[in-house]
């Protein structure tokens, strides 16, 4: 059964930085592409970023412009994203999955950006 657990949010002030972090068991993880979304309130689940097996390739959504990065560690079956120069808009439950359709994902951490 895969298990993903994401922990790390919280609420932090314009231009601060957090680090998500994603637990994962059930499945080969060092063999999956995985990724990071997001929703906001009232909106639908958005991309943020997927990292390839073995690291072969990160991509992230346009909005991003160069604030996160999302990194994996095969060893500890971990995925991780840092969230720098973080926005209001940025505000949202933050979730982890393997599946290019996001489902299953865990149950997310949440991110408030607020002054």
């Amino acid at each position: 059964e895969v298990q993903l657990v994401e922990s790390g949010g919280g609420l932090v002030q314009p231009g601060g930085s957090l680090r998500l972090s994603c637990a994962a068991s059930g499945f080969t993880f060092s063999h999956a592409v995985m990724r990071w979304v997001r929703q906001a309130p009232g909106k639908e689940l958005e991309w943020v970023a997927s990292i390839g097996a073995r690291n072969e390739y990160r991509d992230y959504g346009r909005f991003v412009e160069g604030r996160f990065t999302i990194s994996r560690d095969d060893a500890k079956n971990m995925l991780y994203l840092q969230l720098n120069s973080l926005k209001t808009e940025d505000t949202a439950m933050y979730y982890c999955s393997n599946s290019p359709t996001y489902s299953p994902r865990g149950q997310g951490t949440q991110v408030t950006v607020s002054s």
